[in-house]
Parts: structure tokens; sequence; C-alpha cells
């Protein structure tokens, strides 16, 4: 099968398109496609599909409450009100279904119904999540971390300690997974005050990464310290001389020069 590479703007997503990934016949090919994308017209023909549309009046309820409406509040909308409603209806059908989908973007939905069940122990979140995380799709694996985020936060150190063992798995986006969910600063994200105080927490999962061979991983650590070198410079620079001594490696030298972008810009 050719990859699609997908239309530079909206106006020119052919019609034809659009409808079918509206009708969630197929995935995005890129973020103008995913923007694209009219996420209530989706949900309803995912739910009349699957004889379940008493779960779209709730929905859409959701959806009009919200303050802001973007494509990634709208997305954890949907996601969050599902979480309600597969647990109401003990429907773990549907849930694997939406996991499976056809659509990128429904699987985003599904991310949010593990990420948000307070049920799951951090453990058990992120057990579910990992498949997400290496997601064939771009959409799918960063929902996949911000998903979790906010469970993440609120036990870092157990969480560092699941996702250290991540670092050494063989598909990159897993291990890119475990910086870019605890990224003190992160992207369309609230920040993470511990780490943001203390940046050596994640040092079991900054040093296993410090020489990896993946520009996705590489640019995920560099962009980790980058965050924390705005609120503890100290840790960065003293880390980054560190690494420069015990790893002369191309990568290594990479991903300094990302940690270092903010500071050597002051």
């Amino acid at each position: 099968m050719i990859k699609r590479k997908g239309s530079r703007s909206t106006k020119d997503i052919p019609t034809a398109i659009l409808a079918s990934l509206n009708r969630g016949e197929m995935e995005t090919a890129n973020l103008i496609e995913w923007l694209a994308v009219d996420q209530r017209l989706l949900l309803e023909n995912l739910l009349i599909e699957n004889q379940r549309t008493e779960y779209l009046k709730p929905i859409l309820n959701k959806i009009d409450q919200l303050k802001k409406q973007t494509v990634n509040t709208i997305n954890e909308a949907i996601g969050t009100e599902l979480l309600q409603l597969v647990n109401q209806n003990n429907d773990n059908e549907f849930l694997y279904l939406l996991s499976y989908h056809t659509s990128d973007l429904v699987r985003c939905w599904a991310t949010y119904i593990i990420g948000k069940n307070e049920a799951l122990s951090i453990t058990e979140t992120l057990n579910k999540i990992q498949p997400f995380a290496a997601d064939k799709h771009f959409g799918v694996r960063e929902i996949s971390w911000m998903s979790a985020r906010n469970k993440i936060a609120s036990d870092i150190e157990k969480s560092i300690a699941v996702l250290s063992k991540w670092v050494s798995n063989d598909d990159e986006n897993i291990r890119r997974f475990s910086t870019e969910a605890t990224r003190p600063r992160g992207v369309w994200c609230e920040h993470i005050i511990e780490l943001k105080n203390n940046p050596e927490l994640a040092l079991p999962i900054l040093e296993p990464l410090k020489s990896d061979t993946s520009k996705y991983v590489q640019d995920s650590v560099g962009n980790w310290l980058n965050d924390a070198s705005k609120s503890n410079p100290v840790f960065v620079t003293e880390l980054c001389k560190k690494r420069e001594k015990e790893s002369d490696t191309k990568e290594t030298k990479y991903i300094i020069k990302r940690a270092l972008r903010t500071l050597n810009n002051v």
C-alpha cells in the first residue's frame, strides 16, 4: 500500500477523502487532515455503525460545555465522556473496538478511556497505554502521553520507576514516550512542578537515553533537558558537562546542543 502524503491545506483535501475520514474509514495522513476531521460527525458515524446512538447526546453535551473548543479539547471531552459511558454500561467490548479502530482519532479517544480511569493504578495505566505509545500514527502517540500526563504527574516517582524500564525497549516510540510524558514543561499541558524543582528524579530515564540512536528519541531527550534548563539551569549545565566527558558520540553531542539551546541564547 502506498502511503498518502496528505494535503498541504484544508481547502486542498479532496471531498471524498474528508468524507472517508469523517466516516472513520481511513487514517489522517498529516496534521492538516487531523485538524480538519469533524470529530462530532466521526463520533456520530461510529455510534450509528456500532448501535450505540444513546451515547451520542451526553457526549455532544459535554463538548458544548467546553469553554474553548479545539481539536485537543474536543478529543479529550469525547474520550472522557466515553469512559463514563463504557464504565456505566460495562461496555468493554466497545473499548476494544475503539482501541483497534481504523481511524487514528478514534484510537485517540480510547487512550483517554484508559488514561483518565481513576480505578487503574499508575502501573496499570501505563501498561495499558503502552500499545498506543507504539502506535504507527503520530497523533495517537502524542495523545497517549497527554491522556496519562496528569496521573503521571500526581505520582511521579512511581511513574519514573515504571517508565525507566521502557527506555530499553526496542521500539523507539515507547522509549520516546518515557521522556515526552515526563517533560517538566511539556507541550499543550500543565507543568510538572516536582520535576521543575527536582529534575534529577528523572535521571533513571534520561541517563540510558543519553546516546540513543533514534533521532525521534534524541529530540525528546533534548527537549526534556531544555525544559529543565528554564527552571534549573545549573542541573542541566552540569549534566551536559558530565555527558561531554563520558559519551563522545554524535548522538550525545546533538542532545547536548538541543538541551542547551535556551541557555546559549540568553
